[in-house]
């Protein structure tokens, strides 16, 4: 059996209860190098196989899921964040597929949550954005034209973008572009809920010197929208004058 584990967000203690109890259990583990906090291979049994697939190619990582296989053996492939979002996992689920190995998949605490917990940000806030969208900026990974920056920039909602710390002078422009104001509060997250998180608030204008100044070129996530802003309507759901499916509204 396979489980693909969401490692959390950073922190050794953000992995969900059943993350860590199948580490515990696993004979082998593939962690996703030096995305994932090594603290987190503390929580295996003495024995255990432990492989950095920082180095491997897809073909080599599941050539040691069929040999764990093979030998009767639990493989933990750890990923980073939640395995859903870069994760690559889709290619991976399609081999084991045709090779009939059973697997499953544990969510994880995404960085994107990790991170506004670290801003103490609420993304979706009324009359600010009630949309998140998560994307990158185009590099040696094409992005399809209809998600590009300057398009998805038009609707102003609060804007995640991984792996894109290393390509904000475009990112910069196309947000500038697309229609985001060079005021719009922007925070740029280094290894959110890692012991060595840094935050950098900044504003798109700013956005580029901010990066380059402070030296950040991966493993950072940028945060972009008015939801950090100090304007906003207070939510209907805790509104005396709003009733609701449990209570009657007392003004």
């Amino acid at each position: 059996m396979v489980h693909f584990v969401g490692a959390g967000s950073g922190a050794a203690d953000l992995i969900t209860l059943r993350g860590a109890r199948l580490l515990g259990e696993a004979d082998v583990v593939v962690y996703a190098g030096s995305l994932v906090n090594p603290q987190l291979l503390t929580y295996t049994k003495p024995g255990c196989e432990i492989y950095n697939s920082a180095k491997m190619t897809l073909e080599e990582v599941i050539a040691v899921v069929k040999a764990a296989e093979a030998a009767g053996k639990v493989t933990v492939r750890l990923h980073t964040g939640d395995s859903s979002i870069y994760g690559a996992v889709r290619e991976q689920f399609d081999e084991l597929d045709k090779l009939g190995i059973a697997y499953d998949v544990c969510p994880g605490v995404s960085s994107f949550c990790g991170a506004a917990a670290s801003l103490k940000a609420e993304y979706t806030l009324p009359d600010v954005s009630q949309t998140v969208i998560i994307t990158r900026t185009a590099g040696r990974t094409p992005v399809p034209e209809r998600e590009s920056i300057r398009a998805l920039a038009a609707h102003r909602a609060t804007m995640v973008l991984f792996l894109s710390t290393s390509l904000t002078e475009v990112l910069q422009a196309d947000l500038l572009a697309g229609g985001y104001p060079g005021d719009t509060p922007v925070a740029v997250v280094y290894k959110a809920t890692w012991p060595e998180e840094r935050i950098f608030r900044c504003t798109v204008e700013t956005l580029h010197e901010t990066v380059t100044k402070n030296g950040l070129t991966k493993t950072s996530l940028i945060i972009v929208g008015n939801c950090m802003g100090d304007k906003y309507l207070r939510s209907l759901l805790y509104h005396p004058g709003f009733t609701t499916e449990y209570r009657e509204a007392t003004q």
